[in-house]
């Protein structure tokens, strides 16, 4: 079975319409030209149907679909993986544990950690791509509103933003770090993170930007006035988009988990342009990104 390209409601709901079907989906993903043993590469295998396992002819290695995949270990159904995995990353809402429970009949525990495993997989996938050409940077500060202490001396999360833009200063792709402190070591840590030396990077005159050209940016600055609404206009606006998500959705959120949040919210503003294509790009995310264990 081929690796599809596009998948509206529909089509999810004819394609996978039971745990048959999603195994044969996964075992065209994980062996697209056909059985391999992991161990000696052999073609040919007997399959185990009391354990659902392959075990290989040649060397008698036994493994599963799940094996070497974000899905290893877990008791549930692929159905309900892939149906987790479908309603996340087309909510641009976000989806809390409580709704995947109530959605998938399933206990709020198994919710939490299947969410967890989907976000690091998005995580780990965004992390192989760097911003380049034109960039903004910027920090901002993340959790409930703190009467008379929303400056830069909070002790909300912190967090460094990158979105890199078009000639036309429209957004294209962004990245969000949570850091200890908004400092030139955490703003030097995010950049050669997140973006390619030698790209144009913007930003406010906040002095700790200034590393930027120290470490090979072509660094861009000017002091930020509200009343000047169009330096760092998309940049802003992103922001405020990725805070209505955490708090509108995530009530209560721990620092702890803020950056997996984040990586949920990059994701799929990262791939906005093709909506269709996101279930199975994820899909194919969580086949690559080996197992984990959510602590």
């Amino acid at each position: 079975m081929a690796r599809i390209d596009a998948m509206t409601l529909l089509d999810f709901q004819q394609r996978f319409s039971n745990e048959q079907a999603c195994e044969e989906y996964l075992f065209s993903q994980k062996w697209p030209s056909g059985f391999k043993c992991p161990d000696c590469q052999h073609t040919k295998y007997y399959f185990v149907q009391t354990r659902r396992i392959y075990e290989c002819r040649k060397c008698g290695h036994q493994t599963s679909l799940t094996a070497g995949t974000m899905l290893h270990r877990s008791k549930l159904p692929l159905l309900k993986w892939f149906w987790a995995i479908y309603l996340v990353v087309h909510d641009k809402r976000g989806r809390s544990a409580l709704s995947i429970a109530d959605l998938l009949k399933i206990n709020y525990r198994t919710a939490w950690r299947l969410l967890h495993k989907i976000r690091h997989s998005m995580c780990t996938r965004d992390a192989k791509y760097v911003l380049s050409g034109l960039v903004e940077m910027d920090d901002a500060y993340f959790g409930a509103p703190q009467k008379g202490s929303d400056g830069r001396g909070t002790t909300k999360a912190k967090v460094i933003i990158a979105l890199s833009t078009d000639e036309s200063g429209n957004p294209k792709f962004i990245r969000m770090k949570v850091a200890s402190r908004i400092s030139k070591e955490e703003i030097q840590r995010v950049a050669l993170n997140c973006v390619k030396p030698g790209s144009t990077v913007t930003s406010d005159g906040l002095n700790c930007y200034q590393v930027l050209k120290e470490i090979g940016y072509d660094h861009h600055y000017k002091d930020y006035y509200k009343e000047n609404e169009e330096f760092l206009k998309w940049l802003h606006i992103v922001i405020s988009n990725a805070k209505a998500f955490i708090l509108g959705t995530y009530h209560g959120l721990s620092k702890k988990y803020l950056q997996s949040y984040l990586d949920e919210y990059c994701y799929r503003f990262n791939r906005r342009h093709r909506p269709n294509e996101l279930f199975c790009r994820l899909l194919n995310a969580c086949i690559v990104t080996g197992h984990y264990k959510v602590s």
